[in-house]
């Protein structure tokens, strides 16, 4: 299964992460498929991909918890569910 999710980059107790697409099998900052974003905790700073999320929440890519709780303050949730309608 495909998901969305957070790996850890940065300094030690200085942590920044990337939002990526990922092999559900893959560890937690393993192989990755694709970079749709990134997060800055410290800061609350959050880029996203907004069109790269959407293709693949479209194909079937699940979020992690803390990925759909950013791409929902992003609004990205909201566009997917009422473009699928």
């Amino acid at each position: 299964m495909v998901k969305i999710r957070l790996t850890r980059t940065g300094r030690h107790f200085d942590p920044t992460y990337r939002i990526v697409v990922a092999d559900s099998r893959s560890s937690r900052d393993g192989k990755i498929i694709e970079q749709v974003g990134f997060f800055d905790p410290n800061t609350s700073e959050v880029r996203l991909d907004e069109e790269k999320v959407l293709t693949w929440l479209g194909k079937g890519a699940k979020p992690s918890d803390t990925v759909r709780s950013l791409l929902s303050k992003a609004g990205i949730i909201a566009k997917f569910t009422s473009s699928k309608k």
